[in-house]
């Protein structure tokens, strides 16, 4: 049988001023679970110990890379399913849970533990749920990578280690989310058709294109496409037309002397009022103000 190796930092400390950096790192390791090995590991300080006849419940957020192996996950609110390398997963704070490798198979795991305000906003907002906590990432090295940077740190814990971990816990939370989103397109085979769309808005914006024609060029019915587009950029497509409006708005009125007149029929609105109007609303700034504003003029 091979020897299982664990790196397990414990009970890092967070001062009060790392509290007001928003995200704090309790804990960090890895652990290579060799197969017909007892799991978890005795190493464990005591709040992180469970069996997997019960479960735990912990009081922080704690996320779990499987590189190797695969095994099983449940939790109050997901039914137990099976976890496998390239997966994230995500433990939240009071909810109980219970996750271990297969017996036949063993797993290389690696895991940080965090907590803080900046966490508890993204699952407010809605980034992060409990109905959803494992993530298709597939096997990278970069987050390997984030993950065995923020052991060295853990172990050296120089003057500001808290921040450079917290860095590092939301680049991992940033591929957690976008990996695990964008492989949703990779199954539907439409990722091309949503780029192609993406491309024809920005060569035509200026012409006041409809995003009806949009999905008759990549060939998709409007109602599939507005859909799958919104799931994938995060704007419905007639959204997505005036966001780039604005911005070539922003370019002209900065570097340029065309008014606001001409810089409106320039990104295809047909009158300047309500290009105006509409460039206050998702600026905060008259097309005037800005140019003063980007310009210096109020400095």
């Amino acid at each position: 049988m091979t020897e299982d190796i664990s790196i397990h930092i414990k009970y890092l400390i967070a001062n009060e001023q790392d509290l007001f950096w928003g995200l704090t790192v309790n804990t960090v390791g890895f652990q290579d679970v060799a197969p017909d090995s007892k799991y978890p590991m005795g190493d464990h300080p005591t709040r992180y110990l469970f069996s997997i006849e019960k479960g735990r419940v912990l009081e922080e957020y704690q996320l779990l890379y499987i590189t190797q192996g695969e095994g099983k996950f449940t939790s109050t609110h997901q039914k137990t399913i099976s976890v496998r390398e390239g997966n994230m997963f995500l433990l939240f704070p009071g909810e109980w849970h219970n996750y271990s490798p297969d017996k036949s198979t063993g797993w290389n795991e690696y895991w940080i533990g965090f907590q803080g305000v900046n966490i508890d906003n993204r699952i407010h907002n809605g980034f992060f749920n409990k109905n959803k906590p494992v993530f298709n990432v597939g096997i990278r090295e970069e987050i390997v990578q984030l993950y065995k940077q923020a052991i060295d740190i853990a172990r050296e814990q120089r003057t500001g280690f808290q921040q450079m971990l917290a860095g590092i816990v939301n680049h991992l939370l940033g591929y957690a989310y976008s990996h695990d989103k964008y492989s949703l397109f990779e199954d539907l085979k439409v990722t091309n058709q949503i780029n192609k769309a993406k491309i024809i808005m920005l060569e035509n914006f200026e012409t006041s294109i409809l995003p009806e024609e949009v999905a008759n060029r990549v060939n998709m019915s409007y109602s599939w496409f507005r859909r799958i587009f919104k799931q994938y950029t995060g704007f419905a497509p007639a959204q997505y037309i005036l966001e780039l409006k604005i911005q070539k708005s922003k370019e002209l009125l900065t570097n340029t002397v065309l008014t606001s007149q001409e810089i409106a029929f320039a990104v295809g609105f047909d009158n300047s009022d309500y290009f105006c109007s509409t460039f206050k609303r998702k600026t905060g700034y008259t097309p005037i103000k800005y140019r003063e504003f980007t310009q210096g003029k109020n400095l």
